[in-house]
Parts: structure tokens; C-alpha cells; sequence
């Protein structure tokens, strides 16, 4: 935006710098150095290096898991088959590890393959059934535990997380930063390039914002839609193989406590849940406010009742704030 001056007519050019910082983004990035001033008053260890490493470590769980769900959330859909989808990715690639060596090396991508397999399940039913998300993905989440009870006889897994899972979730390299942390990033920036750099990713903003126009314009809105929901179950299995490793086996329900972290750290970080609208630094963001909000609640004996409903009452308020602005846009 350019002004011009009277009486030299001298042409003034002003550009907002905080033009395209979204509101949101900053909000988050603002609530984080809170929480870290909070923190710190609790203990002095919580500004640590090492305190702050292992805290990314934390998040980089949720970060991955957030991840898929952001896109699908971008599409104006919603993945509540995250739980059994970590729990199904996590615990089948500990299962192939009893299977000898090629089960060894296989586990990771058998346990991705499951969690694809949960997301083309979804995604066919939203796409090719018109069953709303929120039903399939339900549905989906159900049959997963069905099959995972059966495969266990309803008691814990007995088989152990391989060594590459371990690695990958424990490990570290110079100056203590984690493998799991790496890992994020790579993600991260897949899937930045993803959203922002090709033809599918402005197709997921164009279905977000009016799916009806994205199909007249010529987007394949249900082949768009098929892959997100299978990036969403992928990433998901693969944030229970990284949690697997972490703690060297899996669990039964051990995805329950990520779905409405996931959901809040996609809408915290400014991502519209009526979709079409966000940015992955702000996933970022909100992934990290989110694991800081743990640790904090933590500290203070908050039991895990109460961080549900502050969760769900995020997710309430940001939804009331982005439903009040397309309708104001619209």
C-alpha cells in the first residue's frame, strides 16, 4: 500500500511489516513465552537446555501426529480414529519384530502400513460414501480396537519395540538433540513444501474454503481427499511407533491421550476447523504451547480429567472465534 504526500508530491511508500504475521501465530508464540515465565517460577530447572531439549522431544510425538491432522483439518474434515490409529501403528510394528529379522526390519513400515490402510478407509468413506468424517472416523476408530483387542486377547502386548524404533525415538546427536526431533522437522518440512509448493496442496486450501467450487475448477476433490486421511492414519501410526520406541513397547489405548491435544494444537496454532485456512508454523506453535501446557499442569497435580476439559474448552472457544469470522467473511 503506497500513500502519496501532498504539496511535494512526493510518493511515500508504507508497508505494514506485520502484514502477514497471522494474528493467531503470534498469539501462540506470545502464550509460550508466558508459559515458560510460568514454568520458571515453579522450578528453576524449566529454562534449562536440557529441560527444553527434552520438552521438544515431548512434542515432537504430538508434532507428528498434529501434523496429519491439520491437513485433514484444513479440508474442513476431522480424524477421531487418531487414538487407535497410534495404538494399531504402534503396536503391529512391535508384533513384527517377533517374526525374526525380516519382521525386525520390517516393523516400522508395517506399522505405517496399517495406519495408511485406517486412513484410505476413512478417506473412502468421506469421499466416495459422503459419510460425514466425524461418523467414519468414529467408526474406523471402533473397529481398530476391535481388531487390536482381538489380536491381543485384551491383555498387554508382549512384544517389544525393535532397536531402529528406539533409536529413532531416543536417540540423540550433538548437543542432546533428539532423533524424534529431527524427524519432525524433516516432516515438517514435507510438509510445508507439500501445502505451499504443489498442485495438491492449493487444492486442500481450495476444498477447505468451498469444496463445491474446487470441483467445478477442475480439483479431484476425492482423490484430495483420500490422501489426506491416508497421510493423517499414516502419521498417526507413526507417532505410536515413535511412542512404542520411546517407551520399548506398545500399549494398549496409549493413542486416547492425543486426540484432543492433537485437534487444540492445529487450532491454537491458527488453522481454521471449518478449514481453508493456516499455516504449519502455527501447528508448530501450538504443538509446543500444548506440551508446555502439560508440563505445567503437570507440575501443578492437574489430574488428566482436568486437561481434558481445558482442552476441550480451547477447542470450544476457537471454534466459536473462526465460526464468528467466516461468518463475517462470508
Amino acid at each position: 500500500m503506497s500513500e502519496t504526500a501532498g504539496g511535494g508530491g512526493v510518493a511515500v511508500r508504507r508497508v505494514p511489516l506485520l502484514r502477514h504475521i497471522d494474528p493467531a501465530v503470534a498469539t501462540a508464540f506470545a502464550c509460550i513465552v508466558v508459559l515458560l515465565l510460568i514454568g520458571s517460577l515453579y522450578s528453576r530447572e524449566f529454562l534449562s537446555p536440557g529441560y527444553l531439549l527434552q520438552q521438544l522431544k515431548v512434542a515432537s510425538f504430538l508434532g507428528v501426529i498434529a501434523t496429519g491432522m491439520m491437513i485433514v483439518i484444513l479440508l474442513g474434515q476431522i480424524d477421531l480414529s487418531v487414538p487407535w490409529a497410534v495404538a494399531m501403528g504402534g503396536m503391529m510394528a512391535c508384533a513384527a519384530t517377533a517374526h525374526g529379522q525380516i519382521g525386525v526390519i520390517g516393523a516400522i513400515p508395517f506399522g505405517l502400513l496399517c495406519g495408511v490402510a485406517l486412513g484410505l478407509l476413512n478417506g473412502f468413506g468421506v469421499a466416495y460414501l459422503r459419510i460425514p468424517s466425524m461418523i467414519i472416523t468414529l467408526a474406523v476408530n471402533a473397529v481398530a480396537q476391535g481388531l487390536m483387542v482381538v489380536h491381543t486377547g485384551g491383555f498387554s502386548p508382549q512384544d517389544s519395540a525393535s532397536a531402529a524404533m528406539r533409536f529413532i525415538a531416543t536417540g540423540e546427536v550433538a548437543f542432546g538433540i533428539p532423533h524424534s526431533l529431527i524427524v519432525w522437522a524433516i516432516i515438517g518440512a514435507g510438509t510445508v513444501f507439500l501445502l505451499n509448493r504443489t498442485s495438491y496442496g492449493r487444492a486442500v486450501y481450495a476444498i477447505g474454503n468451498r469444496e463445491r467450487a474446487a470441483f467445478l475448477s477442475g480439483v479431484d476433490t476425492q482423490r484430495a481427499v483420500m490422501i489426506a486421511f491416508a497421510i493423517s492414519g499414516g502419521l498417526s501410526a507413526f507417532g505410536g511407533i515413535l511412542l512404542a520406541g520411546y517407551a520399548s513397547k506398545a500399549a494398549q489405548a496409549m493413542g486416547d491421550a492425543y486426540l484432543l491435544p492433537a485437534i487444540a494444537a492445529v487450532v491454537l496454532g491458527g488453522t481454521s476447523i471449518l478449514g481453508g485456512r493456516g499455516s504449519y508454523i502455527g501447528t508448530v506453535a501450538g504443538v509446543i504451547l500444548i506440551t508446555l501446557l502439560q508440563s505445567i499442569l503437570s507440575v501443578m497435580q492437574i489430574p488428566e480429567s482436568g486437561r481434558q476439559v481445558i482442552y476441550g474448552a480451547v477447542i470450544l472457544l476457537m471454534m466459536l472465534l473462526y465460526g464468528r469470522g467466516r461468518r463475517a467473511e462470508g
